[in-house]
């Protein structure tokens, strides 16, 4: 379920993700990896699964 973020929102839970076995995918290109307007963090853990933290501000 979709939900107002911040950018140092995404940013927060993007560096927490870190210490709960998350990594970011695309290191070069976030937080603009969907272009210009885009601002997010692609996390991938070790069981594969992937989350994306969108700013919808």
């Amino acid at each position: 379920m979709p939900c107002t973020t911040s950018r140092d929102h995404v940013d927060a839970m993007a560096s927490a993700g870190a210490g709960h076995g998350w990594v970011e995918l695309f290191p070069e290109k976030c937080p603009h990896a969907g272009g210009p307007d885009h601002f997010a963090a692609y996390l991938v853990n070790s069981d594969g699964f992937e989350a994306e933290l969108i700013a919808t501000e």
